[in-house]
């Protein structure tokens, strides 16, 4: 292992000092044909893969350093876009060919030497892929690194689509490391020399690596022979305990078919019979409330009536206490005027009374006592008619005021009449709340009774649903629906003739035979995982069906 690090070391001086004078000389930008170029690869991948270690596989080992090369990618965020490249490039199959495609790339951006400075710095990551004595893991490989750097002063513009990096061959040719003229024959002779031996010693490695792989695929076969043996068995004795399940399937297919149906008739009969129902409590309310609400509207209005005939009455009733309270006041004058009048009258008599005496007493003259008297009779006679015409207004005030006090009586039993029709008015506006709100009640009862009616209305075309899929389902596990091939010498669909160019294909629905143009169309069906073949007329009856489903 040492001797081998040693001599690949030497070569990887060699290969970078040959190409840093060859390119310097040459003065331009170097291609992918450049030979000191594609020799520089060559030996960069031997060193690669020196103590490489060996991934088992199903197929076999596998040595490919892609592997140490896309851990660059988590080290280094700047080389995504190089790996990402190379894995998603047309044409590379192989880790190889990605490993050598990425090298490509790393060198036209300058920066092998620093990619794999990154990746030498991890060593804890590099012994997942290298033994413990690779180039990678000693101090060979830091040399290495540093060697890397002097390739910064190269320009290369490399064509990476059109070249094979997945099958070429990495043999190093040293013809173009011997600088001895005197020797060239010689040496052009030990070049091909050595080339044979190297593409003998690769031929046979590679030789060796395909009769590996060539026995592993041998054991492997073997192993998955038996197993597909084995597993032969138990899908024998699948397909048997399936063909029972089908038929226990198939009767109890039948007998849900028969059960649902009954159920079905049934429902939809409960379903007519509480539409019915629902159909007539409804005709009935809406009459219950029309005719409430005629009356609400005609006792609106009496009250209405009712309530202005009473500020009306209570507008009378209070003109009539002002009348009363005058006519109080002008009867209490009057009789204190009687009272005046009446003390007068006491005073003019006794003072009749005294000049009656006086003039006896003084023996006065017979003329004015005739006088006197004549005052007195007038007097009297004034008296006696103020006497009369005061009872008569005092009976007439009395026959008003009767005749008032019956009036404000009346009034008061109108009053109380219109207060005992406004409670019956208030009773009645209460009644019709609560009529009201008993008619939302049964509003919400019909609107859920609706509701319930559409969600069983729904149930009942999902059973339908679920019955025509029972029996398609019922229909495909029957094996005399499925239509033999030599019965059938024509399409059912287009009635032409069946040959070589019109082949035969089966219905998956209804098991009958079409030409391929009648039945082009696919649909998955209950009894199939996948979507299957089904013909013209089957194909849109589903469409119809799951159409009428959906919505």
């Amino acid at each position: 292992m040492s001797i081998e690090r040693s001599n690949l070391l030497s070569m990887m001086k060699l290969s970078i000092k040959v190409l840093i004078q060859s390119s310097l000389s040459l003065g331009r930008t170097l291609d992918s044909e450049y030979p000191p170029l594609q020799q520089f690869f060559v030996v960069l991948e031997h060193c690669l893969k020196h103590g490489l270690k060996a991934k088992k596989s199903f197929i076999g080992q596998n040595k490919s350093i892609w592997g140490p090369l896309e851990l660059v990618e988590k080290l280094c965020p700047e080389s995504v876009n190089i790996a990402t490249s190379a894995r998603d490039m047309p044409g590379i199959k192989t880790g190889l060919g990605r490993a050598r495609a990425w090298l490509h790339l790393a060198l036209m951006q300058k920066k092998v030497a620093d990619y794999l400075k990154a990746l030498l710095d991890h060593k804890d990551l590099l012994s997942e892929f290298y033994d413990s004595g690779a180039l990678m893991m000693e101090e060979e490989g830091a040399v290495m690194g540093g060697l890397l750097v002097g390739l910064n002063v190269i320009d290369a513009n490399l064509c990476i689509k059109g070249e094979d990096l997945d099958s070429q061959v990495g043999v190093i040719d040293f013809s173009l490391y011997l600088k001895d003229p005197t020797l060239n024959l010689i040496d052009s002779k030990m070049t091909a020399i050595l080339d044979q031996k190297h593409y003998i010693e690769e031929l046979n490695r590679h030789l060796t690596g395909t009769v590996t792989d060539l026995q592993a695929k041998m054991d492997s076969l073997e192993k998955t022979n038996s197993k597909l043996v084995e597993e032969l068995t138990a899908a024998t004795d699948r397909i048997n305990s399936l063909q029972d399940e089908q038929e226990k399937l198939r009767m109890d297919n039948e007998s849900i078919l028969q059960s649902s149906q009954k159920k079905e008739e049934a429902a939809l009969q409960d379903s007519q019979v509480e539409l019915e129902t629902y159909k007539q409590t409804r005709q009935g309310l809406d009459e219950m409330y029309n005719v409430v609400w005629k009356q609400y509207k005609e006792e609106k209005r009496i009250r209405q009536e009712l309530e202005r005939e009473l500020e009306l009455q209570v507008g009378l009733k209070q003109e009539m206490e002002v009348a009363m309270k005058l006519l109080e006041k002008d009867t209490h004058e009057k009789q204190d005027t009687l009272a005046a009048l009446r003390l007068q009258l006491d005073q003019v008599k006794t003072l009749n009374l005294q000049m009656f005496h006086k003039a006896q007493v003084d023996a006065v003259s017979q003329a004015e006592a005739e006088q006197l008297e004549q005052r007195m009779n007038e007097m009297e006679k004034t008296m006696m008619e103020l006497e009369l015409g005061l009872e008569s207004e005092l009976r007439a005030e009395r026959e008003q005021r009767q005749s008032l006090q019956r009036a404000l009586q009346r009034e008061q039993d109108n009053s109380v009449e219109l207060r005992t029709q406004l409670q019956q008015l208030q009773g009645l506006n209460s009644e019709l709340q609560d009529l009201k709100q008993e008619k939302q009640q049964l509003q919400q009862m019909c609107e859920q009774q609706e509701q319930a009616l559409q969600e069983m209305g729904l149930h009942l075309s999902q059973s339908k649903l679920k019955m025509e899929d029972f029996k398609e389902v019922n229909k495909a596990l029957k094996g005399h629906a499925w239509l033999k091939d030599d019965e059938a010498t024509q399409c059912k669909q287009c009635q032409k003739e069946f040959s070589i160019s019109r082949r035969k294909h089966h219905c998956r629905n209804c098991g009958d035979i079409y030409c391929n143009s009648c039945s082009s169309n696919e649909l998955a069906l209950p009894s199939y995982p996948r979507p299957v073949r089904v013909c013209d007329m089957c194909h849109s009856l589903l469409l119809r069906r799951s159409s009428s489903t959906a919505s």
